[in-house]
Formats: C-alpha cells, structure tokens, sequence
C-alpha cells in the first residue's frame, strides 16, 4: 500500500518520487489520467495526493505561493480534502495558503478566463487534476488531499508555446514548442518570463516534499 501522488507533468512525477509516492502522470489528458489512476489504485492506495504546479487565480497570489486545498470544485462537483491529512500539511506548511481549488478542462491561459473562474468558483488556483483524482478517490472511499504551487499569477496570461500539448509521459513537446517560437517570436520574453515563473514553482514544489518527508504527510501509513 502506498500514497499516489497524481500528476501532470514528468517533472512534478520525479519530484513525488523522491517522497516514495507513486506517481501517475495525466499529461494534460483526462482520460489517460483517469484510466492510469484506477490502474495504480487496483495495486493498492492508503491515499491520493494532487501534487504540481497551478495557475493562481486569487491577485495576492504569487509564483512560487503554496496552495494546500480545503475543497476542490468543479463545476457543481466540492469535494472536501481528508481533515487529517490536510491539517498535518498545514502544520508542516505553516506559509501555505489553505483554500480552494478548482479543476478545469484545459490550462486558463487568458487573465480574462481566471477572472471569470475566481468569480465563479471562488477557488484560489486552478489546475487540470485535482477534480479528477477528488472524484476518483472519493468513489473508491480513498483519503485525498492537494497540494499545488503556484508558477503563473491571476494578472499573468501564457504565450502559445507554453500550451502545446504533453508528451504522454509528461513531457515537453520540444519540436511543438519551437515550432511556436518559430511562428510567432514575439513571444520570446513572456515565454523566458514564463520559464522563470515555473522554475519557482518547482523550487516550492521541491521544499514542499522535503517539508512533508516519505508519504507526503499521509498518516495513514505503516
């Protein structure tokens, strides 16, 4: 039995590891992660984490700010976050932000859009997992939780390099993204500015594990 730490990219996934948390990767793609996650969880789940990086939709918040979920939403779908375990991620994360999360079908790249679904919602950030590993969890009666660091603010939209589709493992599409800059070069600095902004995040992500230690804080454990 083990913590699966549900993911969208490689990168969040090597980080997880490290915890020895199992990784499950949706690469931006619902399907897959709903089917890679009820195949991990037929191996064995104590509890399910949404653990990476999210786009922030509350002003205050900035990159590199952690985000531990109270509820995650979607649509007319809340699903409360397991009271144990979120309350020893906040002991452990005494900076963190304790709100709500919002999952959502595609990356929000507009500042337009996440006005919309900071008003709609009410959630903090938004990412394209938690709801699904939420829902997931719940029908299987499985502790959830989400942790998510913020790598782009409520003010800040996306170049169109950065929202060419993963790799089904995770990864970047290097030929996409360089066919983008190719086409459109003036793109250039929000894409360096974006890298910039996502390496915080990551740095957050990385502090964020070494803070919670193996299991992620799960204390449903051993």
């Amino acid at each position: 039995m083990s913590v699966i730490a549900v993911t969208g990219l490689a990168r969040e996934a090597r980080i997880a590891r490290r915890a020895r948390a199992v990784p499950v990767i949706s690469a931006g793609d619902a399907q897959l992660l709903t089917n890679r996650l009820e195949e991990a969880i037929r191996a064995g789940a104590k509890g399910i984490v949404s653990f990476g990086i999210a786009g922030a939709l509350a002003p205050l918040l900035k990159p590199g700010d952690v985000v531990i979920a109270t509820h995650v939403v979607h649509g007319e779908e809340r699903y409360a976050t397991d009271p144990k375990w979120t309350a020893i991620l906040r002991q452990k994360l005494p900076l963190a932000t304790p709100a709500i999360i919002v999952g959502h079908g595609e990356i929000v790249s507009h500042i337009d859009g996440k006005r919309r679904l900071f008003a709609l919602s009410g959630a903090h950030a938004v990412d394209m997992e938690s709801h699904i590993a939420a829902r997931i969890a719940k029908r299987h009666n499985i502790p959830f939780v989400a942790i998510r660091t913020i790598s782009d603010a409520a003010a800040r939209g996306l170049p169109p390099a950065a929202l060419i589709p993963l790799k089904p493992n995770g990864r970047i599409q290097l030929a996409g993204v360089l066919k983008s800059v190719a086409s459109e070069p003036l793109q250039i600095p929000d894409l360096m500015t974006t890298g910039r902004e996502t390496g915080r995040a990551f740095r957050a992500l990385l502090r964020c594990r070494n803070a919670l230690g193996l299991g992620l804080g799960c204390p449903y454990l051993g």
